[in-house]
């Protein structure tokens, strides 16, 4: 049984189909992620009408960090003790994009870091080609808040600092893309009590799916990858995911149907 850690079962079609697919295939449960106001309602909506299968996340993603105010702020206080919410997410820095300042994607992070801090969650940390910042952030806030470096592409110095600073990581499909060798040799030295698999569906789609829409049933090829790459079976790779996301997000332990 596996857990899709990141996806956005709102930007998908028809999500009741997509569950199904999801049981198909093992996948027991998918955590939902918030990026802007716009998609938060329906991450809560979806959390709440799949609750045994469907947690979610909030948070305000660096592409609209330059939207965060004190309005967005509210909503996530109000909003983060629900059942259904497991993490603060997907927050942290793009600084190959910059669709927002460098200076306000910052100050937005830190932010919604101090949230979690005081809500006692976990985070789902996007960066790209932010590793310094990124990691100043992390190390600021070390033994307060746990988190995710979610669809990790980064380097392996970068994520030996981070699982040194408290956080884990996480491995989408583009782990099996053929040219992402060096992403592969990262995975082979990520202790498996500290690693996590996604889809980031509808994005990035796995070998063999890649160019097509993403769904969380498709995250069992990232697993398979996962085991390929540290020499283990599925049944061992799913025991230790299945206590790494316990772990990792306790509130999940406690929310009823």
């Amino acid at each position: 049984m596996w857990t899709d850690t990141h996806t956005h079962l709102d930007k998908l079609t028809d999500p009741k189909q997509i569950l199904e697919k999801a049981r198909s295939e093992g996948v027991r449960r998918m955590i939902t992620v918030g990026t802007e106001p716009e998609d938060w309602p329906e991450v809560l909506r979806l959390s709440s009408q799949f609750a045994s299968e469907v947690f979610g996340t909030l948070g305000m993603h660096p592409h609209r960090a330059d939207c965060f105010n004190e309005e967005c702020e509210i909503f996530l206080k109000k909003h983060l003790s629900d059942p259904s919410i497991v993490a603060v997410g997907e927050i942290g820095l793009d600084y190959y994009y910059e669709h927002s300042p460098k200076d306000i994607q910052k100050e937005t992070f830190v932010r919604q870091m101090s949230l979690a801090e005081e809500e006692g969650l976990p985070v789902e940390i996007h960066t790209r080609d932010a590793e310094e910042d990124t990691l100043a952030v992390l190390k600021e806030f070390q033994g307060r808040v746990q988190g995710i470096l979610h669809c990790f592409t980064g380097s392996y110095g970068m994520a030996q600092k981070a699982l040194d600073l408290g956080y884990n990581i996480s491995f989408s499909g583009i782990v099996t893309f053929k040219k992402s060798q060096e992403l592969q040799e990262t995975c082979k030295k990520i202790p498996l009590n500290r690693l996590h698999i996604e889809t980031d569906a509808p994005y990035l789609a796995p070998i063999p799916y890649r160019g097509k829409e993403n769904q969380p049933s498709w995250v069992v090829y990232v697993a398979r990858k996962v085991c390929e790459l540290h020499n283990v079976t599925e049944e061992l790779l799913s025991r230790q995911l299945e206590e790494n996301t316990l772990k990792m997000f306790p509130k999940i332990k406690t929310k009823k149907a």
